[in-house]
């Protein structure tokens, strides 16, 4: 195992920057999932991790060496791909023991740990097999083979799963997660995909533009979004935004909602993003906190539903119960919990203190 030290690493084609000064610091044993949607650099600063792209500034250190000069093989680092890039030519075993092979071990040895590596993945069975005759998902556990069997310091993911159908996904991150957990390798996973990334994570980056826009747990990227990007980007469906100002001391408003908020110095007139998780509203609650959504369509996704409508003009999600009873179509009443309270900077975008304490929303 090995820790992973990030320091001001900058990527640039030409004068394209795609990486802008990245700083983050992986523990030893840590899963560390980047993610970002497409463009943003996250491809890229696994790519330098693992000695695929030069760095234009900063450097890389694993195990406390600086690994900027060191070539691919040196860095003590297996990498699982989008693309399986298996040897269609080659059986299973084959395709698991070549850097092996290559190395100089010798067959038996060789025979002997693509067994153990086969046997911990499922795959004792399909060693005889070449790659055109597995499924998806046993394909990527192929992958995933040949990348443990040299005991690598670190494991990179780029986007494993991306190829699969729905189910194998699901099967996959399990499998992906259980062998973590066995063998405790630090290991860096970039997806787009936030439920990847809110199932497998240690920890999570969320990275934006080229830039790290917040780091830290699963849950406390969601309970605690560090920007508006990361409120708009965490979550399914994500957080309900709107654009308001503050009227007052302890008030601020968006689209006919007032809400009372315990932030001190806010002043008067400053524009500002209120933030509400659709699952934390209280459809059909009565009392002086209530507003009031059109819903013209009900999303049914078996345990829960999704109610989207307006809010004086505003689209707006509101997450029940698959079992709530009454119309799915139509006016509904709604509270707004002092905890569903986010508010972020309009012009930066920065999260404002914490989740606002005290909350009354008008119809």
């Amino acid at each position: 195992m090995a820790d992973i030290d990030i320091r001001s690493v900058r990527k640039a084609y030409g004068k394209n920057q795609v990486v802008h000064g990245v700083d983050l610091s992986i523990r030893s044993g840590e899963f560390v999932v980047v993610l970002g949607p497409s463009g943003c650099g996250k491809s890229t600063l696994l790519r330098m991790i693992a000695g695929l792209e030069a760095i234009t500034a900063g450097e890389i250190a694993i195990a406390g060496d600086v690994v900027n000069n060191l070539e691919p093989r040196e860095r003590g680092c297996a990498m699982v791909f989008q693309n399986y890039a298996l040897y269609p030519h080659m059986t299973v075993a084959e395709n698991i023991g070549y850097g092996l092979k290559v190395a100089g071990l010798s067959k038996p040895e060789r025979t002997a740990r693509v067994e153990t590596v086969a046997k911990s993945l499922g795959l004792s069975e399909y060693l005889d097999r070449k790659p055109g005759q597995l499924s998806g998902g046993q394909r990527q556990r192929v992958a995933m083979g040949r990348a443990m069997i040299r005991e690598p310091k670190v494991f990179l993911f780029d986007e494993p799963l991306s190829n699969l159908d729905a189910k194998l996904r699901v099967q996959m991150r399990i499998e992906i997660r259980k062998l973590h957990n066995r063998l405790g390798t630090t290991s860096v996973f970039v997806t787009h995909d936030q439920v990847e990334a809110m199932t497998l994570a240690d920890r999570v980056v969320v990275m934006n533009g080229g830039h790290i826009e917040q780091v830290g747990t699963p849950e406390e990227i969601y309970r605690n979004p560090a920007s508006r990007f990361v409120a708009g980007f965490i979550g399914s469906p994500p957080m309900n935004l709107f654009d308001g100002r503050v009227t007052g001391p302890g008030e601020v408003q968006a689209h006919g909602i007032v809400l009372s908020v315990p932030h001190a110095g806010l002043k008067p007139g400053r524009p500002v993003t209120i933030g509400i998780r659709p699952e934390e509203v209280v459809l059909g609650a009565a009392g002086s906190n209530v507003a009031s959504i059109d819903v013209d369509f009900s999303e049914e996704l078996g345990s829960v539903r999704l109610l989207h409508g307006q809010v004086a003009g505003a689209d707006f999600v509101i997450q029940v119960p698959a079992t709530t009873a009454g119309p799915k179509i139509g006016r509904f009443s709604f509270e707004v919990p002092a905890r569903a309270v986010h508010l972020f900077d309009a012009e930066t975008g920065n999260r404002i203190g914490t989740a606002a304490s005290g909350a009354r929303a008008a119809a």
